[in-house]
Order: structure tokens, then sequence, then C-alpha cells
């Protein structure tokens, strides 16, 4: 190690300890902006215009779910005042809207900022500035680093993790597989690549005939997959948001092609993906899970799934009832009422993030069966399990257990 990558290291390293002792230490949650004895401040971005606007549902169920902590008293008697603004998915539009949010809203802290481009875009300004950047809406696998962004914390498994169960699949069932490869040409669609290869190894990257990209502004990716199928894949793995995920199911029954087909699981939405593009068409993808899904009948007399029914019902009655983003948001706003929670009266964001970041065995009620969140000062990915699926035409059907990511 170099003298500069020591001293960095060495910073990195004080600057965790300043994080997680300031929070043990306490700290007057009457100096943290955004923070009354009534009320906490909470700033998110969602795209609800632009490429990505199938995502924005998310932000109206987190607004929903808040509604109804309100109604009930609140968490520790505070009240929770959700700021959302539209970011369009678009980097620039986040950075300004995120400045918005700390520099004239004053909130208390970020959560659930989503995209992978977008929070790249913020996340040296949040640490700069000390705002705890809680639980984004992306797996990028950067977000785990508590030692260089010790205030920023991912949620959902991470990108890289997940591809590589793809790859173990391929290998072990396809090990003749000519492999073919859309990705988004960001650091969300890199960061699924960069795992992919890890885990086929260099072996079987040799197994790869083409890889093309696109782009978040691109019409369609109809000339791709024209490409790719030219290229004489017989395994596609489609790394692509819920817009450019339906184009490429439609497109491949339109042309003929019949890949084994992988999709990441940012995009498995029955509803937003699926249907769209047509269930029969979407038959035989392979994909990951880590919650229900309130669309399978599998969980139609689960008591969480019941209990799920009725909250939309309630609190986000615009809201699709079938909708996994909508699940999703249910979640990790779960997640966020139990760190707010634990915080009590201290919550300076030192101790915000401290808690944020001691969370033990955690269930919550629409995660797969036993699952369980942790989070420690060394360890900033929550959820490390996920579950391989296939769609059957008509819903997702279970392929094998809990694969433990956690060791990966």
């Amino acid at each position: 190690m170099n003298r500069m990558t020591a001293s960095y290291a060495t910073l990195g390293l004080l600057l965790l300890a300043t994080v997680f002792i300031g929070g043990q230490c306490g700290g007057e949650s009457g100096d943290t902006p955004g923070v009354t004895d009534k009320t906490i401040k909470v700033g998110n971005t969602n795209p609800y215009s632009g490429p990505a606007s199938s995502y924005g549902t998310i932000g109206r169920a987190i607004e929903g779910y808040f509604k109804m902590v309100n109604e009930q008293g609140g968490i520790n008697g505070r009240q929770i005042e959700f700021i959302t603004y539209d970011d369009g998915y678009s980097p620039p539009k986040t950075v300004e809207q995120i400045r918005r949010l700390v520099e004239q809203d004053e909130v208390a802290f970020l959560f659930q900022t989503l995209g992978t481009p977008t929070n790249t875009a913020i996340w040296e300004y949040v640490n700069q500035k000390k705002v705890p950047h809680l639980f984004v809406a992306t797996g990028a696998t950067k977000w785990g680093d508590p030692q260089g962004h010790p205030w920023t914390i991912g949620f959902q498994p991470n990108y890289q993790t997940e591809s590589k169960i793809y790859a173990t699949y391929i290998l072990e069932q396809f090990p003749n597989a000519k492999i073919g490869i859309l990705y988004q040409n960001d650091d969300y669609g890199k960061d699924y690549l960069l795992g992919f290869k890890d885990g086929l190894g260099e072996a079987g990257q040799r197994m790869i005939v083409a890889e093309v990209s696109y782009e978040v502004t691109d019409p369609t990716i109809d000339s791709q997959i024209v490409s790719l199928k030219g290229s004489g894949a017989d395994v596609f793995f489609n790394i692509s948001i819920p817009k450019f995920a339906a184009q490429s199911i439609r497109k491949i029954s339109e042309i003929g092609w019949k890949p084994v087909h992988f999709l990441n699981n940012v995009s498995q939405s029955v509803a937003a993906v699926m249907k769209p593009a047509g269930l029969k068409r979407s038959k035989g993808i392979i994909s990951t899970r880590f919650f229900k899904d309130p669309s399978d009948p599998e969980w139609a007399d689960d008591p969480a799934v019941i209990e799920w029914r009725k909250w939309i019902g309630e609190y986000y009655p615009d809201g699709n009832p079938d909708e996994p983003f909508n699940a999703y948001a249910y979640i990790v706003s779960q997640l966020l009422h139990h760190v707010i929670e634990k915080c009590g009266d201290n919550l300076s964001r030192e101790n915000i993030m401290a808690e944020a970041a001691n969370i033990k065995d955690l269930e919550l009620s629409m995660l797969l069966p036993g699952m369980r969140i942790n989070t420690s000062s060394t360890d900033f990915y929550p959820i490390e399990q996920m579950q391989l699926m296939k769609f059957d035409g008509e819903r997702w059907r279970a392929m094998g257990g809990l694969i433990d990511t956690s060791s990966s």
C-alpha cells in the first residue's frame, strides 16, 4: 500500500469512527435540520416522468405508508413529512432536486432515492454534507462502502451478487451455452455485467459471443435484439429497466429467437413488464426474488399479503395491488420505520446513520419466509438472500430455496 492509499484508508476509518462513535454518544436532535418535537422531514427523489417512470409508483407507495404512520400517531410522537420530487431519471435533475431538499427544505435525511446513475451523481455531495442517505433504491455494489462513503447505505441485494447467481446457474445447467448480453450503458448496467463475468470466471467468459449496450434515451432496443440473435447466442442475459425489458421480450418473440432468457430482478414486474410485453411471450424467463409478489396466487392466503392488500386499498388506492414495486416500497418503508423508532429522541444525523447500520436479524412481513435483514458498521448490504424463479406464462414459480449471498 503506497502512502497516498494508506492516507485515504486512514481518513476513511477515522470518518467511519466519527459517525458511529458519535451515534453511540448521542447528539442533540434539536440541532438536526428537519427535526422538531413534532415532525421529521424525509427527502426523496423518484422518476415520476421519463424512461424509468414505471418506478414512480414506489415513491407514491412510500407516501401512502407514511400517511398510515401519521394517522396512527407518527413515530415516537413525531409526524413524518415525506418530501418527494421528480428527477426524471436524469442525473443533473437529481443533483438539482437533492440540493433543494438538503439546502432549502432542510430534510433530516434522504431515503430511497432511486436509480444507479442518479445516486452516483449525488453520492459525493451527500457524504460531504454528512446527510444520511438511507436504503437507496438501487442494487449497485458500490453502496456498500462504509469506509469511503459512510453516509450512504444500500437496501436490495447487490447487482453483482445477483448476476453471479445467474452465471453459476448457466455454468451448471448450460455448460455449452453461447451467451448474448444486453446492458444499459451506465453504472447500473456495467455493475451487473461485471458481476456476471466474475461469476463465469475466465474460462466461462469464453461463452460470451456478444454484448451490446443501449442508452436510456434510446427510443427502442430493437436493433440490439436483432444483433444478439445474429450472434448465434442461445442464452440471453437481459440487463434492462422495465421499459426496455418489455420491448426486448416483444422483439425476441417477433423475430423468432428462442434463447434461455435471464432477466435482472429490477424488471421482473408482471404488471409493468410481462403483461405489456405479453404473458405468453414472457414464458420461461428466469429471474430472482427476495419478497412476496402480491399478484402471485402462492401468497393469496398469506396473512402478511392479506394485510398488505388492505393497506394499499386504504392508503394508496390509486396503486396497483398486483404491482411488486408497491410491495417493495412497503418493505423498505417498514425498515425505515424500524430505524427511526430505534433512534428514540436522539435524531441526530450521526445516530440515525448508526442505527441504520446496526440492524440485527430483522424480519419484515413481506420478505420471503426465512429472510432476515442485517447491517453493521462494516456491512452496508441489508438484504443478502435471494431465490431463483421462472415465469410460467402466468406467474413466477420458485426454483429451489433461498440462496445466501452474504459470502459472495
